[in-house]
């Protein structure tokens, strides 16, 4: 194993950033700014390509290898607990593996950005922010300890806010913008804290030191702080209830903007991080049944919703989070597996269906609105065969990517020892609006009659730079399950195999059992896939077969669709309670009554003070000799009454 490999894999896009940032802005090719900002991310991809080609050849213990740069902060106090964190990447099975998605899926969104962001007057800024973003994911998954993983952290939720406010002049992408940072900022706060219990706690922020001594120790109260505060850190950057609001908002920005965010990069921060300190929260079976909980229910909260959105890209938006929660369930349910195999197959199918949404909102002139769309199949031919393989795999039909990854969740969620039936029939129902939902979304979009205006909007299929990234990702969505067959459908399982060693302690201190092949399973299977055939039949029938359906249905549940077209009213409801009163606070107590009155009053009332006494001071300064000797005799006789009466 080449000893510098994981910083010649994060340096790629970080000189990328540097010599676009720097000289971007005076390179008018946008094929050789497109080049060069594909071309580093594409390089780390290839590097850690190989570095995982070698790890497959060595023996599971010696796969892992650290590489220290050099130390970052020490503080030498003399004590048990001095601090010392050094800039250091930590290659083992996990983070190779969410490295290959990260670059793969990152290079591919960015050959496909220079085909979407043509002609845009913020080429060369546009891809300098989405190198950076990919540094600072890579930074996030290969770091060796806390510190330099929240660096990541912070990283890309910078990223996130200079990209979904790309087109500053727009008013609403950066009300957008601010939004998903301060949002970030609340659950950052949890993660913060955290790491200040961690430090204090084991004395050290690594990861071997802190996670060595976990394995040690017995379930405990201080443990389940901990993870209940990196929790709060992972709802925030994974768009989980209650702080998952910012995220339909960053649709506000780029299309492949979106693609990046959800598929490969910011919002799998906070499950990345739940997986890599498993065995903190295997420390905590409370903290756990919170995960769980909260995965679920945010699983078909977000389903729900996205039930009778519009807009093409809110629709994927609410998916995302809902998909995010089942990677969440499976968190929780100590499937610590199963949610990083999902997290890779969303990767794929989840950048295709925004990639193939970005081909049509570039096909139909920036329309976003899918009931201004219909008949678009015969116009986007390309675009609408891997967008229906995108919305096939993200339902959970077999074999494709998303049904192996789903039904391991759901499987390990009815049958493992911290799951339950109750949260399995949560996520089964979702899974059942998720295909609804998305073929709905297929029907209205490419299907059945055409209600654009052809007199103002001519579809036509995306450039190649476009159509290609679409293409693999649709493969990658129909064979990307295949590494994750499992022994009852025959197969070998072999991302579970690869995991297995980071996973080990965690799993060993739970004391997970593996479950032999049951009839039960199969019948579960049977029924998960039933549901969403049935599902996707309905949406088929109710919005192509019998169109009439949706408006009768509309119109007889008024109430409930107001709900969910409106979100739930929690924006309106966060506004009400929380944004509102801290404006009013701010303005009128924080600012004219502290700023202005107190801080300003202060400033301005000592520089007045000063004037006036300045004011009496200088009439004794006129320059004239017989009032400096008369204040001067003065003086003397009034010193010499003192010192008599003394």
């Amino acid at each position: 194993m080449v000893a510098y490999t994981p910083l010649i894999i994060v340096l790629f896009p970080l000189l990328g950033f540097l010599f676009l940032g720097l000289i971007g802005s005076r390179i008018k090719n946008e094929k050789l700014i497109g080049l060069i900002g594909s071309g580093t991310v594409g390089l780390s991809f290839l590097v850690a390509l190989g570095l995982f080609f070698q790890m497959t050849g060595l023996h599971p213990e010696e796969r892992k290898h650290v590489v220290e740069l050099f130390t970052w902060i020490s503080a030498f106090t003399g004590t048990a607990s001095s601090f010392s964190v050094s800039v250091a990447y930590q290659i083992d099975q996990l983070s190779i593996l969410m490295t290959l998605i990260v670059t793969g899926v990152g290079f591919l969104i960015h050959v496909y950005s220079i085909g979407y962001m043509h002609g845009d007057p913020g080429f060369w800024r546009f891809f300098t922010y989405m190198n950076l973003f990919i540094f600072a994911m890579l930074n996030l998954v290969l770091a060796d300890n806390f510190l330099l993983m929240f660096l990541g952290w912070e990283g890309v939720g910078l990223c996130s806010y200079l990209l979904i406010g790309f087109w500053y002049e727009k008013k609403f992408t950066g009300d957008a913008a601010k939004k998903a940072f301060i949002v970030n900022r609340v659950g950052d706060f949890g993660f913060l804290l955290g790491m200040f219990l961690i430090f204090v706690n084991f004395q050290s922020l690594n990861f071997d030191a802190v996670f060595g001594r976990a394995a040690v120790l017995n379930p405990n109260s201080t443990m389940v702080w901990i993870t209940l505060l990196l929790f709060i850190g992972a709802t925030g950057k994974s768009a989980q209830i209650p702080l998952y609001v910012w995220l339909p908002d960053a649709m506000a920005g780029p299309t492949p903007v979106s693609a990046l965010i959800h598929a490969a990069t910011m919002v799998t921060a906070g499950v990345y991080m739940v997986a890599r300190c498993s065995i903190l929260f295997a420390l905590a079976p409370a903290t756990l049944e919170v995960v769980a909980i909260i995965g679920a229910l945010t699983a078909i909260f977000a389903a729900s919703i996205g039930l009778v959105q519009n807009d093409i890209k809110k629709v994927l938006a609410y998916s995302t989070i809902s998909q995010l929660g089942y990677m969440f369930l499976a968190m929780g349910v100590a499937a610590f597996t199963a949610g990083i195999f999902h997290l890779m197959t969303h990767a794929f199918f989840k950048a295709l269906l925004f990639l193939g949404s970005g081909a049509v909102i570039h096909g139909m002139h920036d329309e976003q609105d899918i009931q201004k769309m219909g008949g678009l199949k015969k116009y986007l031919p390309t675009t609408y065969r891997t967008f229906v393989i995108g919305a096939i795999a993200i339902a959970g039909i077999p074999p494709f990517a998303g049904f192996f990854s789903k039904d391991e969740i759901l499987w390990k969620t009815f049958s493992g020892e911290y799951g339950s039936v109750l949260l399995w029939v949560v996520g089964a129902l979702g899974a059942g609006l998720t295909a609804f939902y998305m073929f709905r979304l297929v029907s209205l979009t490419f299907e059945g009659d055409e209600r654009f205006d052809h007199h103002h909007v001519h579809p036509h299929e995306a450039p190649k730079t476009m159509t290609v990234p679409l293409q693999v990702l649709a493969f990658l969505s129909i064979v990307g399950g295949f590494v994750g067959i499992p022994a009852s459908l025959f197969g070998g399982n072999t991302i579970e195999h690869w995991l297995e060693p980071v996973f080990a302690p965690a799993n060993d201190k739970l004391r997970l059992t593996s479950h032999s092949v049951e009839w039960t399973e199969y019948l579960l299977m049977f029924i998960s896939v039933g549901i969403a055939v049935a599902a996707i039949y309905a949406a088929r029938t109710v919005y192509l077969k019998r169109a009439e359906l949706a408006e009768r249905w509309k119109n007889k549940y008024a109430s409930l669709y107001k709900v969910l077209l409106n979100k739930y009213f929690v924006d309106e409801v966060y506004d009400k309670t929380i944004v509102n009163p801290t404006v009013k606070i701010s303005e009128g107590f924080l600012w004219k009554g502290v700023d202005v009155s107190v801080i300003d009053g202060a400033v301005n009332g000592s520089a007045k003070l000063v004037a006036l006494a300045a004011q009496g001071i200088r009439r004794i300064q006129t320059g004239v000799m017989q009032q400096y000797a008369t204040v001067f005799v003065g003086g003397i006789v009034l010193i010499m009454i003192w010192l008599i009466l003394k």
